[in-house]
Parts: structure tokens; C-alpha cells; sequence
């Protein structure tokens, strides 16, 4: 994680800023007046990194300005970050500090928090970890009532889950989610359940179904599938698969189907050049499936020209982007088969240049 310029006095025009000039990229494509999405200015965050930084007997956290690995930033406070992460910092770092067995070799510190209170830090170490340590790290655990898991090379020690459990309202009806460390999940959760409603906004309830790539734990997954008659939904990441399906059970959906393949992989399937048996496991096959919307939410790289391929032959595509620039070279690929429906930015990243957009493409008509 790099070090942040904090200014919440501007945090809204920062915002505003780095907004016009995404849109600003998307003019040629003439896309409608956006919707405009703002963060919360301090606690926004749910999921913090810090190296630790030992000089003697001092221990400290610490983040790196952009280009500057040799120039460690001291971190006192962290205000961008969730309750449960600020509550949790100094004393966690007096304990460390002050105990030999959980500082040595001790080099990063990991935070992982929801809007609904639950906190798990890793102590990632470059040593193994034993007996004394588990013991230590649990006494550790239960002062701060929180989850602890200690990572080295080829090591990895769960005192209790190695996932928290997350709880989001979205149109008057909660989601749980199990959110797994080491996975995907949103950072700011505000913005998630702004992005959550916003994505229920530009659906209708149809009979349907919907394609979902990039599903990763669900997130998007859940509320969207009371809009459709059925989804598929696909992620590479094995514990994410496994913890979506555990929150497809868990809020008692019907109508979700999850398959472990890549979007390049799907691309593939629906194209009939390929089976693969993962998808020989649904409850029916894919040809059966009626498909209009396509869902996509891909890494900041976008979309492969397969995918984008894929893409122009639905009805509608709902795009969330993390990279504006991505996100214009795809939407100028698409713009030969799509209008722009919608446009929403959202501030999921404040005081740094990222920007989450959320995009409708509807197909042209002959």
C-alpha cells in the first residue's frame, strides 16, 4: 500500500476532478450525464496493509511514497481506514513491540474489516512460526477480539476462521457474505453498497437470465440475481468460488449457478469451441440458458478482444471498471455494437487517481 495524500477537506473536489476527466476520455463515445457516487472523507477503508519498519527496539508501521521503496513513511494514524482497523493499530503495535516472540522477523501487517464489526489481521514473518508463537498470538487475538492468522514461506496458522463474515443492506434486504483473506473483496464499503444499488437500478425484473464474469466472491452476484430468472456465474479463484457458493446458500438463493473457469475459458464455452466439465456439473446445460446481460468487473487490465468479442453479441453488458483507461479502449471497441445506456463514477479510492465506473451498454439496433 503507498503512502496517501490525505486532505479530506477535498476530498469531494478530488473526486470531482479526477471524475471530469474520465468523462472527459468517454466524450467521443457520447455518453449520457453520469451519476457522481462520493466516498465518506475518513474510515472508509476496510482493508489496510503496512510494512513494518525495526530500528533497534522501536517497530513501526509504515507505507512508501510512489517510487520511493527506500524511503519508509512512518504511519501514526490512519484515518482512511475502518473503525475497527484505527481502534485496533497502537495497541496492536505496543504488543507487538513489546513481545519478542511475535516481532522477530516480523516484516508486514494486514487488515481485514467489515461494516459489520469483524476484524482479522495476518502477521506475515520471515521465520517459521511454532507453538510459542500460536500462544502468543492468540492471547493477542482475544485482547484486541479479533482473528489472527500468522503467514511465513510455505506456512500459514488459522487460530480461528481465516475468513469474516460481512453483512450488506441493499434496498432494504441484507446480504451475508464469508469474505476470505487473500481474496478480492471491495475496500470501501460505502461505495460497495452505492455500487450495489446503483447496479439493481438498471435492471428490471425480467425473465431472463444473466452471464456474470469476474464474479469473484458473489459480491454484485447476490442482490442482481432477484432481477433475473437465473445466473451463471463464473470466477478462476478456487477460495472464491468456494465462498461464493457458500454465500449463494448461506442468503438462500435459488437460482445462482457457480462455475471455477476464467473469462478467457467461458469465452471459449460459449462459443462452442470447447466443453469443459465444470460446466458439466449445472444443474442445466448452457445451451439452455437464455441470456441477454452480461455482467463483467475484470482487473484493471479490461477486457481480451475474445471477451470483448463475447460482449457484443448480448443485449445489454453492465461494466464496472476499476481503470478508466482500459475502460475506453474497451467501451471504443464496443461502441461499433453498444450505446452507452449509463455512466456512474464512484469514489471507491479517495485521494489517489483511481476511479471505479460503473457502465450500461445497450445493443444498436439495425
Amino acid at each position: 500500500m503507498q503512502h496517501l495524500d490525505y486532505q479530506p477537506e477535498r476530498c469531494e473536489a478530488l473526486f470531482q476532478e479526477k471524475a471530469a476527466k474520465a468523462f472527459e476520455r468517454l466524450k467521443p463515445l457520447a455518453p449520457p450525464t453520469p451519476q457522481h457516487h462520493a466516498s465518506i472523507a475518513s474510515g472508509y477503508r476496510l482493508r489496510a496493509e503496512f510494512r513494518i519498519w525495526h530500528e533497534g527496539d522501536d517497530l513501526n508501521y509504515v507505507m512508501f511514497p510512489p517510487g520511493e521503496p527506500r524511503n519508509p513513511h512512518i504511519i501514526e494514524t490512519f484515518p482512511v481506514a475502518g473503525p475497527r482497523i484505527t481502534e485496533a493499530m497502537a495497541p496492536l503495535r505496543e504488543t507487538l513491540q513489546s513481545s519478542i516472540e511475535l516481532r522477530r522477523k516480523l516484516f508486514q501487517v494486514e487488515f481485514l474489516s467489515t461494516l459489520s464489526g469483524e476484524l482479522l489481521i495476518a502477521l506475515i514473518y520471515h521465520r517459521p512460526l511454532d507453538d510459542t508463537w500460536q500462544v502468543k498470538a492468540q492471547a493477542l487475538a482475544e485482547s484486541l477480539s479479533c482473528k489472527i492468522i500468522g503467514r511465513s514461506r510455505k506456512q500459514k496458522l488459522v487460530l480461528d476462521t481465516d475468513w469474516v463474515e460481512e453483512v450488506i443492506e441493499v434496498e432494504g434486504q441484507a446480504y451475508r457474505y464469508r469474505q476470505p483473506e487473500q481474496c478480492f473483496t471491495q475496500p470501501n464499503g460505502h461505495i460497495n453498497q452505492k455500487m450495489m444499488g446503483w447496479l439493481l437500478e438498471q435492471c428490471d425484473d425480467t425473465d431472463t437470465d444473466l452471464l456474470e464474469l469476474y464474479c469473484g466472491i458473489g459480491n454484485f452476484t447476490l442482490p442482481l440475481s432477484q432481477r433475473f430468472c437465473n445466473v451463471l456465474a463464473t470466477e478462476l479463484s478456487k477460495p472464491a468460488t468456494a465462498a461464493a457458493r457458500w454465500n449463494a446458500e448461506t442468503n438462500r438463493t435459488h437460482n445462482i449457478e457457480l462455475a471455477r473457469l476464467s473469462a478467457e475459458d467461458m469465452t471459449v464455452a460459449m462459443a462452442g469451441e470447447r466443453t469443459f466439465r465444470r460446466l458439466a456439473e449445472l444443474k442445466q446445460p448452457l445451451a439452455h440458458y437464455q441470456f441477454d446481460t452480461l455482467l463483467v468487473d475484470p482487473p484493471r487490465a479490461g477486457l481480451d478482444a475474445a471477451t470483448l468479442s463475447l460482449a457484443s453479441r448480448f443485449k445489454r453488458v453492465l461494466y464496472i471498471s476499476c481503470n478508466p483507461e482500459t475502460l475506453g479502449d474497451n467501451l471504443a471497441t464496443l461502441s461499433a455494437t453498444h450505446n452507452i445506456e449509463s455512466l456512474a463514477f464512484f469514489d471507491q479510492f479517495p485521494y489517489t487517481h483511481h476511479l471505479e465506473s460503473g457502465v450500461v451498454l445497450s445493443k444498436k439496433t439495425a
